[in-house]
């Protein structure tokens, strides 16, 4: 009866892991598949783990002050998580959460010891992830998105999409040019029969190349090796989403029950990943607890056990911060936003600050933008790049265009497609061709016709508005050596630019382009236009 009861526990944390390696890899799966594949259109459900992802539905909901119509999947995801992990406690941690099992691995150990007893005990400074969550949502409320840089599935998405993805493709390249330059016997035939799978797989179209990719993947690593010092160290101590579950938890129906026969050896707390014990295998906080089901696993004396509760706990015992701590962090929130909203930021838009197209107006766009970096992975040209203080800190790491690097597809809206809270609008082609995002200027001290008298229409030839959104002006001139000559001068025609910045890419002076974007005259905001309505200039103004 023993042996049956222990296979039975065994029988449950195999399936957990099993169930953690499925969602890894649907999540991998996913990620992989929002990309730009030569198709006009990406399957939503690569938005899947974002649109489960309660605090990134909270912030919405706090930011907007209601619940944003066009965002009802992502209510009905999260919400369902939200429901389910009432009842059953903190099962997305344990179980789901692909960041939580990358943490999982990295951080468990084998081997039992009293350091690795220790590292499993709860600590009282696993409270500060409450307070993180405390003050991001009070944030939230005046309107300052920032649980989206620290939200555990954008963390991932983000990193891995600017860091890990690009080495590894850049990695891939290289191996397989250097086995066909050398053309050795069955490895240049391995290599190249890898590298397809791979292309056909796994590797977007092209190298992708990000800003910030070092700092990015700097902090990304910093969050898989803190594992060495505890296990799961991001998920005990910093997650705003563990928080926000933990405390979702409080009530769960699920109950940790010790009996008679514990002998206090502490083999549980070795391999506990979520650190709910204090002093004693007995006493356990369920907010705490990942359901990993470990130390039901691995106790000797099958004295641990998992059951649902037949009625209501009498008592909680209560993990969250004191009151006065709780205040301090609401004070630090209150003391951020004003000078969050006294950033010169706020006062003009940066004119390198060029978002892409449906993006709406920029306090709601900021308000929306969970930073997840889909937006710039999908983009076929790879001109989306983070951003840095371009948009002021509370805009870190949002989407902008850089130009030099790539520019906006004229036909292309997979963006939109895939933006989880619509920060950036679903546009159809017809649409998103009428937007304009920005506005072309010539530098005449640089472009080869007005410096240096030299023939080039490259711009216009790359100009995809079915009329030309540049034109030019035929005029003679002397040449340097005395010769009369006609150079067509490029001109920018306002009305039909929509700041795609195509001119910009192709421009033959590369070092700095003799054309260039900037954000003026883009559709979404009123306040940042350069020419002004017939009706506004008969006005006198």
């Amino acid at each position: 009866m023993a042996k049956q009861v222990q296979k039975s526990k065994q029988t449950v944390r195999r399936l957990r892991i099993i169930t953690q390696v499925f969602f890894l890899f649907l999540f991998l799966y996913l990620f992989v598949k929002t990309d730009y594949s030569g198709e006009p259109n990406i399957n939503t459900a690569v938005r899947f783990f974002l649109e489960i992802d309660p605090l990134v539905a909270l912030v919405t909901i706090l930011e907007y002050k209601g619940f944003p119509p066009d965002l009802s999947r992502l209510f009905l995801l999260s919400g369902a998580l939200l429901i389910t992990t009432v009842i059953l406690g903190r099962f997305f941690c344990g179980w789901i959460c692909p960041l939580g099992t990358i943490n999982h691995v990295v951080g468990f150990r084998k081997k039992i010891s009293q350091a690795s007893i220790k590292k499993s005990i709860y600590s009282g400074q696993q409270r500060l992830k409450y307070l993180f969550l405390f003050l991001l949502l009070i944030l939230s409320v005046f309107s300052l998105q920032l649980a989206g840089i620290f939200d555990p599935i954008s963390l991932l998405i983000r990193s891995l999409a600017f860091t890990v993805l690009p080495a590894f493709h850049f990695t891939a390249e290289v191996i397989s040019i250097f086995f066909l330059n050398h053309e050795l016997p069955v490895l240049t035939s391995i290599s190249e029969f890898l590298y397809q799978i791979l292309r056909d797989n796994v590797l977007p179209f092209k190298v992708q190349y990000f800003t910030q990719n070092i700092f990015i993947g700097l902090l990304f690593a910093m969050v898989i090796l803190l594992n060495r010092l505890r296990p799961r160290f991001w998920c005990r101590f910093i997650c705003p989403l563990g928080a926000l579950l933990a405390v979702s938890s409080s009530y769960s129906r699920v109950q940790r029950q010790v009996s008679q026969a514990c002998t206090e050896c502490n083999i549980c707390h070795s391999f506990c990943q979520g650190a709910p014990a204090k002093n004693g295998a007995k006493e356990w906080n369920p907010q705490e607890c990942f359901l990993c089901f470990n130390c039901q696993s691995v106790c000797p004396e099958d004295a641990v056990s998992f059951h649902f509760r037949k009625q209501k706990m009498e008592q909680v015992s209560s993990i969250l911060p004191a009151r006065r701590a709780l205040l301090q962090s609401a004070g630090a929130a209150l003391l951020a936003v004003p000078l969050f909203y006294t950033q010169p930021s706020r006062l003009r838009a940066h004119p390198n600050l060029i978002r892409p197209p449906g993006s709406r107006p920029e306090s709601e766009f900021l308000n929306r933008c969970v930073r997840c970096g889909e937006c710039m992975k999908v983009c076929p040209t790879n001109g989306l790049q983070p951003t840095f203080l371009e948009a002021g800190p509370e805009g870190i790491w949002s989407p902008h265009f850089i130009m030099t690097i790539g520019y906006c597809e004229y036909s292309c809206t997979l963006c939109g497609q895939v933006c989880p809270t619509d920060a950036i609008r679903t546009l159809v082609e017809k649409e998103k061709t009428g937007l304009k995002i920005g506005l072309a200027f010539i530098d005449v001290a640089r472009c080869l016709p007005f410096a240096f008298n030299t023939p080039c229409i490259v711009c216009e030839e790359h100009c995809p508005t079915p009329k030309k959104a540049i034109i030019f002006e035929e005029r003679e001139i002397t040449t340097f050596k005395g010769e009369r000559k006609i150079i067509k001068f490029p001109k920018v025609d306002p009305h039909l630019c929509i700041g795609c910045g195509i001119c910009e890419n192709k421009c033959p002076v590369v070092d700095k382009p003799a054309i260039y974007i900037t954000s003026i005259g883009e559709s979404r905001a009123e306040d940042n236009q350069l020419i002004l309505s017939d009706e506004s200039a008969g006005a006198g103004y």
